[in-house]
């Protein structure tokens, strides 16, 4: 009986020990630590230029998260989205297949320090005029301008 009961008891612990050097194997630096970090609101600017909506999607996440680790801050943060390219039909009012994620790039408009801009010019070459793009969005003359613009006025960049 007490072999039977030491026999169990080794196996266990032999399997125990082969679960633990599986682990170093498959990750002989341990895990990650994780960082608490609070974030100071800053002023952002996001190039957008995508013509892929999962990307486009995937941008509209990262400045809500953005947003949401600056604790909501209107006083201290600003985020603008300057749209040319081929993210500017994605933004038309005629291209309704794309209505609820407009709703979505709108919802960010709402009481936030949040702004759509778009190149006026790379729209009319594509064949948009100003009544043709959705009203939260403001036209500026000319994308690169307004991207050093900004960069001018301290806004960090990202794409």
């Amino acid at each position: 009986m007490i072999f039977k009961l030491l026999s169990s008891l080794s196996i266990t612990i032999l399997m125990f020990y082969a679960v633990i050097v599986q682990a170093n194997e498959v990750a002989p630096w341990g895990v990650a630590d994780r960082s608490e970090i609070k974030y100071e609101p800053q002023k952002v600017l996001y190039d957008l230029t995508t013509a892929d909506k999962k990307s486009l999607q995937n941008i509209l996440d990262r400045i809500g998260l953005l947003y949401k680790l600056y604790e909501s801050d209107p006083l201290g943060s600003s985020i603008i989205i300057v749209v040319h390219g081929n993210a500017i039909p994605y933004f038309a009012i005629a291209n309704a297949m794309n209505l609820e994620l407009m709703k979505r790039a709108h919802s960010f408009t709402v009481g936030a320090p949040i702004e759509f801009r778009m190149c006026q010019a790379a729209a009319k070459v594509l064949g948009y005029e100003p009544k043709d793009i959705h009203g939260f969005v403001k036209m500026v003359p000319m994308a690169d301008a307004e991207i050093i613009k900004l960069q001018k006025d301290g806004y960090a960049y990202m794409q």
